[in-house]
């Protein structure tokens, strides 16, 4: 098995441990001697990629940043997709529930490192996930625009920047005990559909 197979087959392993995890015991109770445990690897060879839980964390949100993108790209590169809107923006929206889902793994890893926001190292992982979420979701605009199912009059710095508040606050809604919502993440991939593609609002009316 070459290295870089290795590698990634290691990594990939440890991502997978700290989900379970987090899954069973939330952020907070875990320690480095837990992911040994489960995954089997020695405290060197987790060093070898890792030297926090922190940092562990602040990997798995880049993973799960990375996996959308993936989906989103590789519909957009669809042989006969005849410049569709829908796929591509359905890659984005069909798991926006899990903003409401207190449980989801990325908002319990959000909500950790937002109380440990005043250590450098987090403070650091917390700006990197949210300027990657932001170039991703500018991305995304930028590139339906020059498929021309997107209007060229969007903004898409601002519109991506309206669409990571309101991400971020689903995000955090998803900790705070509350009754039915008024917005939920249904309304989201609704607001999402029409403020970039209008067009397909007025065929619904016609």
């Amino acid at each position: 098995m070459k290295q870089e197979q290795r590698r990634q087959q290691t990594l990939q392993l440890l991502l997978e441990t700290v989900k379970q995890l987090i899954a069973e015991k939330g952020c907070d109770t875990i320690k480095m001697s837990d992911i040994m445990d489960r995954s089997g690897l020695s405290k060197g060879a987790i060093f070898h990629y890792v030297k926090t839980k922190d940092e562990l964390f602040a990997l798995l949100l880049q993973e799960r940043l990375e996996e959308i993108d993936s989906r989103f790209v590789g519909e957009v590169n669809r042989p006969n997709k005849n410049n569709e809107f829908e796929g591509p923006l359905r890659e984005i929206t069909n798991k926006l529930s899990m903003l409401e889902d207190r449980q989801d793994v990325t908002n319990q890893i959000v909500m950790y490192l937002l109380g440990k926001s005043g250590q450098p190292a987090v403070a650091e992982a917390l700006q990197s996930f949210y300027e990657q979420s932001f170039r991703l979701s500018k991305q995304w605009i930028v590139t339906g625009q020059s498929h021309g199912v997107i209007p060229e009059s969007i903004d898409a710095d601002k519109t991506a920047e309206l669409f990571m508040l309101i991400s971020f606050g689903l995000r955090m809604r998803s900790a705070i005990p509350v009754g039915t919502p008024a917005f939920s993440a249904d309304d989201f991939a609704a607001f999402m559909a029409d403020t970039l593609n209008p067009r397909s609002t007025e065929r619904k009316e016609l």
